[in-house]
């Protein structure tokens, strides 16, 4: 598999489209149920497996309707800084207004 730094958006979208119809067939669930179960409509579901497009608030109903929705808890992690600095301290820098001659 490509690291997935080399990877666009179409083919990242692809790769989601993909997960979630196996996910889907292994549920043993037709696109049909799937639409029912999720409040997706048919459509937007059957476009989204066969291109990668859909929104977002579409993409996180069929999560959750196949039991994936905390998968997407983690996809932007936050870090702690590693050097927390007051505005106080950023104030009180001395900075060069003016080069040498």
């Amino acid at each position: 598999m490509v690291p997935t730094i080399f990877l666009t958006s179409q083919e990242v979208a692809r790769h989601l489209s993909a997960a979630l119809k196996q996910k889907r067939l292994s549920l043993n669930l037709s696109q049909q149920s799937l639409s029912e179960r999720s409040g997706v409509s048919l459509a937007a579901l059957k476009k989204f497996e066969g291109t990668g497009k859909i929104s977002l608030a579409s993409l996180l109903k069929l999560a959750l309707a196949v039991g994936s929705l905390a998968d997407f808890m983690d996809i932007i992690k936050l870090s702690p800084p590693e050097n927390l600095t007051t505005l106080d301290d950023l104030l009180k820098q001395k900075t060069r207004k003016r080069g040498r001659r």
